[in-house]
């Protein structure tokens, strides 16, 4: 037993678990230190939360690259990590929809998919069987972060030039995330059809 417990503390799972503490922490200062720039110059205490922000963001490629370099893929990893992203995004979004940066719809988007996959998931399990992350997933996260982490610098930065592209790229990224947030939901719903249509004896 004593065995067991040692064997989830791995890099990566360290790693995930650092990031889930890192989160509220960052929403604590985001809302201490969020705010916008005055005249032209840079709002410190935003570019900070920004910085935080793109820190979280990267602790999901570390834990990855760590639990596979080493060939440590645990359950607990499996369990904790997708928690994670989602904790990460859910809660950033909240903090922009809150500043007024982004509107509801994208905030109802991913939590719906997470509520129907999370649902799917249970389903599909309890008949045995098991449906692999796919890339889309993979890339509706790092798409949704990389739309958080553009937003949130708009955000410490003075409205000029800059702004402007930066905001437009942001908003670009943020638009082709919640599309994969949705076609993800899809995929994984059609390739659960057969397990929720399935009678049981």
């Amino acid at each position: 037993m004593t065995n067991a417990r040692k064997s989830i503390w791995t890099p990566a799972n360290i790693v995930t678990c650092i990031r889930v503490v890192l989160v509220p922490i960052w929403l604590f200062l985001a809302e201490a230190w969020g705010a916008p720039p005055t005249g032209s110059n840079v709002a410190v205490g935003a570019f900070a939360v920004f910085l935080g922000y793109c820190l979280i963001s990267l602790t999901d490629k570390l834990d990855g690259y760590l639990a596979r370099s080493r060939n440590e893929v645990t359950t607990f990893g499996k369990f904790l990590d997708p928690i994670a992203d989602k904790l990460a995004v859910i809660v950033a979004l909240c903090y922009l929809l809150e500043c007024g940066e982004i509107g509801s719809w994208c905030l109802l988007i991913v939590v719906a998919r997470e509520f129907l996959v999370s649902g799917l998931r249970m389903v599909v399990a309890s008949k045995g069987t098991v449906i692999a992350a796919s890339n889309l997933g993979k890339a509706k996260t790092a798409t949704t972060m990389s739309s958080i982490c553009g937003l949130l610098l708009c955000m410490s930065l003075p409205v000029g030039p800059l702004w402007s592209i930066l905001h437009v790229v942001s908003w670009v990224l943020l638009i082709v995330a919640m599309v994969l947030t949705a076609w993800s939901g899809v995929d994984y719903f059609v390739k659960s059809w057969d397990s929720i249509t399935e009678e049981d004896d």
